[in-house]
């Protein structure tokens, strides 16, 4: 296992901890985005497809009936083709994967919403797409894995473990060091070795600076509070980006109560980089536990650990039972059924004080209706 740990860091995070094989990859990796990042034939070639094939940008909506008494603003990225935040990252990299000659692709899944991205630009630029998805989450997320599978990807049950996302992003990698010449692997969030936590990060950028322009646009000022739900935390550092460096905007991250693993965790390595994750005193991985398939993950991005220990930014847990709770009364009082990672963020919301509040709707909730309908 080879420990980078001054490349990609984010304070004492981030780095890479990988076995060697998985090293010139990453090198290879980290060359084809510097090179892409500065040539203007990327950035074009990718904000035409974010406009006419995932249709951006996004719009912004005042949920007037939410919060009487408040403002409560939405971004809504359930609005993007696929159905969440996913497709701009997914786009990205597969421009990337098409660039560096890969023609195979391989992907983690936990709620299906980044699976369904990728198979779908898979599907777009004719990639071949295999997609491992945890036992459970296949069961919880059936809609989405039927979705994969019509849009030509092969998804691959993973048995192991809690059969969730941990053991999927296991596999995923597993495959990824088999097939290293020919794979490019699509990570969906901003966790993994350098340059993933970056790289991610720059793509899901526009959700914050949208926001961030409509905003001022709507109301002629910042909000006060900007909200997100966090998992690995991908939609959340897109949106917190466009607010970084306004210190008079709260950024608040949203953990499930039983998978936070920066409100509970500890330092440790997972993946392949330095972060806070939910382990015992033996370093040995804990299992989470959320309702939503997206936030049951035992670890984070390293960025997000960085602002939560330079106090920019705050992560607070939200049950299950308030997350169905906000599910329920966003569907009833505005017509909008969110998926249930969102509708963490959005229940945290409605507990904050302040009046002027940007919550980022990650991704829309029909594949969650099943396990809402169990619940009762």
């Amino acid at each position: 296992m080879t420990q980078a740990e001054t490349i990609g860091t984010y304070g004492p995070y981030g780095g890479r901890y990988v076995p060697e094989t998985l090293v010139p990859a990453l090198d290879e990796l980290e060359a084809g985005w510097a090179e892409a990042r500065q040539d203007t034939g990327y950035w074009a070639e990718l904000d035409g497809l974010l406009r006419t094939f995932a249709g951006r940008p996004t719009p912004l909506y005042l949920a007037e009936r939410l919060a009487p008494g408040r403002r409560v603003y939405l971004k809504r990225e359930d609005l993007c083709h696929t159905g969440a935040h996913k497709i701009n990252n997914a786009l990205g990299q597969a421009l990337l994967a098409v660039r560096l000659g890969k023609r195979r692709v391989v992907a983690e899944t936990g709620a299906g919403q980044h699976g369904v991205a990728t198979a779908t630009v898979c599907a777009r630029f004719g990639l071949e797409c295999v997609v491992y998805m945890g036992a459970e989450d296949i069961r919880r997320q059936h809609p989405n894995v039927e979705r994969m599978r019509l849009l030509g990807a092969r998804v691959e049950s993973v048995e192991i473990g809690t059969r969730t996302l941990k053991e999927a992003m296991s596999e995923a990698i597993r495959d990824w060091i088999t097939n290293v010449e020919t794979t490019y692997y699509l990570i969906g969030s901003c966790a993994g070795p350098h340059p993933y936590p970056a790289l991610v990060r720059e793509l899901q950028e526009v959700i914050g600076r949208e926001a961030r322009a409509q905003m001022l646009e709507a109301t002629g000022r910042l909000p006060e509070a900007v909200v997100a739900a966090v998992g690995g935390g991908s939609n959340a550092i897109g949106m917190f980006a466009g607010f970084l460096d306004d210190p008079e905007v709260r950024l608040v991250g949203v953990e499930a109560a039983d998978a936070a693993s920066l409100g509970r965790g500890r330092t440790g390595v997972l993946h392949g980089s330095r972060s806070a994750i939910l382990a015992d005193e033996d370093g040995q991985i804990l299992d989470a536990h959320s309702i939503s398939a997206g936030l049951d993950y035992p670890g984070v991005g390293p960025e997000h650990a960085w602002l939560r220990d330079t106090g920019r930014a705050e992560y607070l847990p939200i049950t299950d039972e308030q997350a169905l709770a906000a599910f329920h009364l966003l569907a009833e009082r505005e017509g909008i059924i969110p998926a249930l990672e969102p509708a963490h963020a959005l229940a945290q919301a409605l507990l904050l004080e302040e009046e002027l509040v940007l919550v980022c709707l990650s991704g829309r909730g029909d594949k969650d209706l099943q396990t809402v309908l169990e619940r009762g």
